[in-house]
């Protein structure tokens, strides 16, 4: 079967809600990631076989099918198609897996993946709202208000709060835990921009130049005095991710790619896993995908130089951590959503992008993705550095 390869990855910074990029068009923000690309590759973008972007709430700006209207805005040509993914969170992951699908399968050669979310434009939950004009009130913006899904769920409260909750409790982990994670992953980001680890993956946005959200002066005492997000929980907005702006873009090619366009890959694409957990917990699921990935891989953790892992919550990224006997410190080294931001739709490519970059700057060889995702879903993706 024919290799997938990653030959450059990029993002914008991730601008806080209502920061510097929260004015920026979504098509216009995912249209600089791609022009950027394109220039940086040095490829002919006529040549491209598709562009692939995630985006979760595709409503308002956000619709009319991103990826197209994004790689057209770009003022790229118009001969290139384009293919809008949502798998909420792990829509630019499976962005990822669907370009290298289609190369391994022989279809494709060159693809652009990643994915853009402006959030402070188009809110998270927006197409929840859309209701039907004719239907008396009845709550048809509301998924979960299906017949089928009441009858097999019942009235059980779908929630992302509830099921980080449900994960803290059901691996005991403690707010105090919570909260040092928390505030480890800002370190960990503040370090990075100090030390210019993403100064190869960064493509500044007119003046917005980093990551808006981290906060480098936050403390466990500041974050104590939170009150939590749920009445009686212990997650609370400290230990959570950030509401975010950003976008991010990659380029997979083949190796006959790779070899017509003189092209130099960064890793390549060795295993690529879903997994689906319970729906109502809904943030389970990296686990099972995690031992998926690795099984199709012929590794173990051991084999893993480094980990991102979606700080969605903190609990999540604890109890992968406890179920797979990972060590914290090869998990999310330059921080993660906690402190980066996580800008649904954009979040997964953002996080293979500064994956490859960490690799490529530690001499690793095989690096693990994962995140959680709406539904009780995960995506899992291992990389071997080339």
């Amino acid at each position: 079967m024919p290799h997938a390869y990653i030959i450059d990855a990029l993002r914008t910074p991730m601008g806080r809600r209502k920061g510097g990029l929260s004015e920026v068009h979504p098509v216009d923000l995912a249209a600089h990631t791609l022009n950027a690309l394109v220039e940086r590759t040095g490829i002919d973008p006529a040549g491209v076989d598709d562009v692939i972007l995630g985006c979760v709430n595709q409503i308002g700006p956000q619709t009319a099918c991103i990826a197209r209207t994004s790689w057209l805005a770009a003022g790229l040509p118009s001969n290139v198609t384009g293919v809008t993914v949502d798998r909420r969170c792990g829509s630019s992951q499976q962005a990822i897996h669907f370009a290298a699908q289609a190369i391994m399968a022989g279809v494709s050669d060159l693809v652009v993946a990643g994915g853009v979310e402006n959030m402070s434009i188009v809110p998270i939950g927006s197409p929840y709202w859309a209701t039907n004009p004719h239907a008396e009130g009845a709550a048809f913006g509301d998924p979960y208000a299906a017949l089928g899904w009441v009858e097999r769920f019942g009235g059980e409260e779908i929630s992302q709060f509830r099921g980080a909750e449900i994960m803290a409790e059901r691996w005991a982990i403690t707010r105090d835990e919570m909260e040092e994670m928390a505030l480890e992953s800002h370190l960990r980001t503040e370090r990075a921009w100090q030390e210019g680890r993403f100064d190869a993956e960064v493509v500044p946005y007119r003046d917005v130049v980093r990551d808006e959200g981290v906060r480098p002066d936050t403390t466990l005492e500041k974050m104590a005095s939170l009150k939590p997000v749920r009445e009686g929980g212990t997650v609370t907005a400290a230990t959570s991710s950030q509401i975010s702006d950003g976008a991010s873009a990659l380029l997979v090619a083949s190796e006959a790619a790779v070899e017509r366009h003189g092209l130099e890959p960064m890793a390549k694409i060795v295993a690529m896993t879903l997994a689906g957990d319970d729906p109502i917990v809904m943030l389970s699921a990296p686990i099972p995908a995690t031992r998926q990935a690795l099984e199709r891989a012929g590794l173990d953790m051991a084999d893993i130089d480094i980990s991102e892992v979606n700080e969605a919550f903190a609990p999540v990224v604890l109890a992968w951590e406890a179920e797979l006997g990972v060590d914290h410190a090869k998990v999310n080294p330059n921080g993660g959503a906690i402190a980066l931001g996580h800008p649904l739709g954009a979040t997964g490519a953002r996080m293979m992008t500064t994956l490859v970059h960490e690799l490529e700057r530690t001499g690793g060889r095989y690096g693990l993705q994962t995140m959680c995702e709406g539904g009780g879903q995960a995506n899992a993706t291992i990389v071997e550095m080339v």
